[in-house]
């Protein structure tokens, strides 16, 4: 299963929207980061984001809010009194940002005339030519890394309400409009000591364009007349709509390239030449989330650069493994091709100092463990469907108190003969190097190696399933939960079957994670800021991802969440969401 990762750094002066909006995002599933069915008999328009013609094509971030109270009231139905505050904290900043501190209130300003939907875009900061002397480096360019780069845009559905909001400053330290003209469109600006401007602009006399640097709101007025914006960057309009979902509560766009370049030009991460270039491969990540009775849907396609020599290869065979995992697993991953896998990891992982483990450190370290070439003699079997499982150790025999859980790989085997042959030879390396002892036995009559460690405790065991599916356990004894032919299985579990999303069928792999049983028995590790009070909230996540062509994958999650209940009061009350 690909996932995409997407690192961005940028200086901070104060708490950006950015910022803002990623830990709102936790609270519904991420930054980050699903699949969609494709929708059908919708204009083309509408399939894309508030703003698509409008907003420049290099921004780095977009995302679509939506302006119905009933939604962002469904939102607070979820979650935990923690993360209610969390999201009400963020939206403080968020109103206040460009609301209150600008003297406007949702409810009463804006309300009445804005549309379904509104836009906030993060946009790409301009590029300025150094003034000193050149100096070795990467780019002749310098990035002028700001916070003054952001675009909000609001459809208007009743003009004439929406004048009153261009009447004249609700600002008290604004006395009056500055009005100009550029590209032969109105701008209404504020001039303050404090620097943060407001601009703004009725672009097509269907969206007002608002500002905090009249140079971004000149930007935006470019690209709406040159028809350089979102929806003419490569695969937007083949991609967005994809995952297009009626009333979603969001859509987000993250542009990977011009995210790259910022991530190479910050002073805390620098990026080397050669990953920038193999992140220019990349080209976008869309997503859209929804609201449903148990959670929340994020349906998400990534897509490469149309430039890019990489394709990817349309193989989605997997989907079997949940159905040879008993019921009580706590987490499966599953994939539909280990080898390819490998590969993909190995060509965007050279050279890469982000990535959590060197191909060439993890084939050493193989082969200085158990003396087998990593690729010879275990990859060269590994071409078909794989999954890693945490399953709980439930066995009342006092020999396996010594583990809590058993770490289970199971894979395919496109060779079985020579699968046979590498794992003899894993046994002769256990035997012969850390003193195990070899045993031999049978689990509802199949063959199964145990390998016993010096103390006595058996530590790991490995064997076949029907279909030529090897298996390795290492530590708590779980042969006999997985070789008999199981009637109940994950696979058919209420939770399983209500986390773990049935389309695109058919995947290239699968995710489910128990959290809460996980959470309580296990440490997680931590991935995200503030994760405590998001897993607190959440009962269990699921995904399904597939390869939708030669170009662009697709990722389906869903986050099934504790119910926790209206609050009496909120800030996002206060603001009119």
């Amino acid at each position: 299963m690909t996932l995409p990762v997407v690192s961005v750094s940028m200086k901070k002066k104060k708490p950006s929207l950015v910022l803002t909006l990623s830990s709102a995002g936790i609270l519904i599933g991420g930054g980050i980061a699903a699949y969609w069915l494709l929708t059908q008999g919708q204009s083309w328009s509408r399939n894309l984001p508030v703003g698509a013609n409008i907003i420049p094509q290099d921004a780095l971030f977009t995302v679509s809010l939506t302006t119905d109270r009933t939604q962002w009231q469904k939102l607070r139905e979820f979650g935990t009194k923690e993360t209610q505050t969390e999201l009400d904290k963020n939206l403080v900043q968020l109103r206040d940002r460009f609301l209150t501190s600008n003297g406007y209130d949702f409810q009463k300003d804006i309300s009445p005339w804005v549309g379904e939907q509104v836009t906030i875009a993060i946009l790409n900061p301009e590029t300025t030519k150094p003034t000193s002397k050149p100096v070795a480096s990467d780019s002749d360019t310098t990035t002028n890394i700001n916070q003054k780069s952001m675009v909000v845009v609001l459809p208007i559905k009743n003009p004439e309400q929406a004048k009153n909001i261009l009447a004249q400053p609700r600002n008290p330290k604004a006395d009056k409009w500055i009005n100009r003209t550029y590209e032969g469109i109105d701008i209404k600006e504020t001039n303050l000591p404090s620097g943060e401007n407001l601009s703004a602009a009725v672009i097509d006399q269907h969206f007002l364009v608002i500002t905090d640097n009249p140079k971004n709101t000149e930007r935006a007025i470019q690209a709406y007349k040159n028809k350089t914006a979102l929806a003419t960057s490569a695969g937007f309009t083949d991609n967005f709509p994809k995952i297009a979902t009626s009333q979603p509560f969001a859509q987000f766009y993250i542009n990977i390239p011009s995210s790259a370049k910022i991530a190479a030009a910050s002073e805390n991460r620098h990026l080397p030449a050669q990953v920038l270039a193999q992140l220019q491969n990349n080209q976008g990540l869309a997503g859209s989330i929804s609201l449903e009775s148990q959670g929340i849907r994020i349906k998400g396609i990534s897509w490469l650069n149309p430039n890019s020599q990489r394709t990817l290869r349309v193989e989605n065979k997997a989907g079997n493994m949940p159905k040879l995992v008993p019921p009580e697993t706590l987490m499966m991953l599953s994939g539909g091709n280990l080898q390819q896998l490998w590969t993909d990891y190995v060509s965007t992982s050279q050279g890469n100092p982000l990535s959590p483990i060197p191909p060439e450190q993890l084939k050493a370290g193989v082969k200085s463990l158990t003396t087998l070439d990593f690729e010879q003699d275990l990859l060269s079997w590994m071409g078909d469907e794989f999954s890693v499982s945490v399953i709980p150790n439930h066995s009342t025999d006092t020999l396996s108190d010594n583990f809590r859980a058993s770490l289970v790989f199971m894979v395919q085997a496109s060779d079985r003969t020579r699968a046979e042959t590498s794992l003899t030879k894993l046994d002769e390396v256990m035997k012969t190097q850390y003193q195990f002892q070899i045993q031999q036995t049978t689990v509802a009559g199949k063959p199964v190696v145990n390998w016993i460690g010096p103390l006595g405790t058996l530590t790991a065991s490995h064997g076949w399933l029907d279909g030529d599916i090897a298996f390795l356990a290492v530590g708590a004894p779980i042969s006999d939960k997985i070789i008999p032919k199981l009637n109940n299985t994950l696979a058919n579990t209420p939770l399983f079957q209500q986390t773990v999303p049935s389309e695109p069928n058919p995947t290239n792999g699968q995710f489910f994670l128990d959290v809460e049983r996980a959470d309580q028995n296990f440490p997680l590790p931590t991935l995200l800021p503030n994760q405590k009070i998001f897993l607190n909230a959440t009962r269990s996540i699921g995904i399904t991802s597939a390869i939708d062509d030669s170009r662009s994958n697709r990722y389906d999650i869903f986050l099934a969440l504790k119910k926790a209940g209206n609050l009496s009061s909120s800030s996002s009350q206060e603001s009119g969401k």
